[in-house]
Parts: structure tokens; C-alpha cells; sequence
């Protein structure tokens, strides 16, 4: 069965492992469904929701996997400097190595924003890590605290 549009809309073991290797590779659903052959994202998302022949757990171990992948990806754009300069020419004729800004702030942007993603979809991985735990130790009440201090404070004037 097909939507209007063309796209396969019916459940196949084939189209689902498809879906979740390609997801694997860091790719997002929404780029993955604008394949040929592949279901509208709406579609896969009602896979996941229904639990598709279990497809769910599938589902989500892939974008996991794929997220990861994105972190390495990450490093990939910060390290590439191939676009980071133009060639401009002075008035006189010569060229000059230019910082191309554009790119670099481009750049940027794509680190940023994956890192956003990384932080809000596997926060305890790739999230800003805060240790707010408080802890309380056996024999640290309020009386041992006072009998020290007391202790401490004899025979000063």
C-alpha cells in the first residue's frame, strides 16, 4: 500500500531494517524518509508508537547508535580547515589568503547544534554534567558537630 505522494506506508521487515541502518550511521529520520522507497516520517513514527512488530526497540537502539555517530561527526567538522580560507586579490593584482568567516561561523553552527542534540537526547553521555548529589555520613548530625566545635573552643579568650 502506497500514500498519495507514492511512499510505501505498509510495514515491511525489509524497509524497517533499512530504516534503522541507515539511522545507525547518524542520518536523521526525516533525511532518511526523503530516500526513494522509503515511508513518510509520519509513518515510521506511527511504527514506533504502535510498537510495530516490535520495531520500537529497534527504533531506538538506532538513533542511539546514530547519535553517537554524530559525536564523531563532530569531531570530523571541527578538525576539517580545508574551506577555512579564500584566496582574495589586492588591488595590485596579488593574492592573499583570506580567513573566510562564513565558513568557520558555519561550522560552528553544525558543532553546536549537535552538540544541543547529544545533551537533550542522551543527556547522562554527552549532557553538562552537574554533581548536586548532597551526602550524609553516619555520626555527621548536629550533636557530634557541636561536641567538636566545643571541644575546639576551651581556653581561648
Amino acid at each position: 500500500m502506497q500514500d498519495m505522494t507514492g511512499r510505501p506506508t505498509l510495514y515491511t521487515a525489509d524497509i524497517a531494517r533499512r530504516i534503522c541502518a541507515e539511522l545507525c550511521s547518524g542520518r536523521t529520520l526525516r533525511d532518511v524518509c526523503r530516500d526513494a522507497g522509503m515511508p513518510d516520517e509520519s509513518t515510521v513514527r506511527g511504527w514506533v508508537q504502535n510498537d510495530r512488530s516490535g520495531f520500537a526497540a529497534r527504533y531506538r537502539s538506532a538513533r542511539e547508535i546514530g547519535y553517537h555517530a554524530m559525536a564523531d561527526e563532530i569531531l570530523e567538522i571541527a578538525d576539517d580547515s580545508r574551506n577555512d580560507w579564500i584566496a582574495r586579490r589586492r588591488a595590485n593584482g596579488e593574492g592573499e589568503p583570506m580567513v573566510d568567516h562564513e565558513h568557520v561561523s558555519r561550522a560552528r553552527l553544525r558543532v553546536e547544534t549537535r552538540r544541543w542534540l547529544l545533551s537533550k537526547a542522551l543527556p547522562k553521555v554527552y549532557g553538562d554534567r552537574l554533581d548536586l548529589k548532597a551526602t550524609h555520613e553516619a555520626g555527621d548530625d548536629l550533636a557530634a558537630l557541636m561536641k567538636t566545635i566545643d571541644g575546639r573552643t576551651r581556653g581561648l579568650p
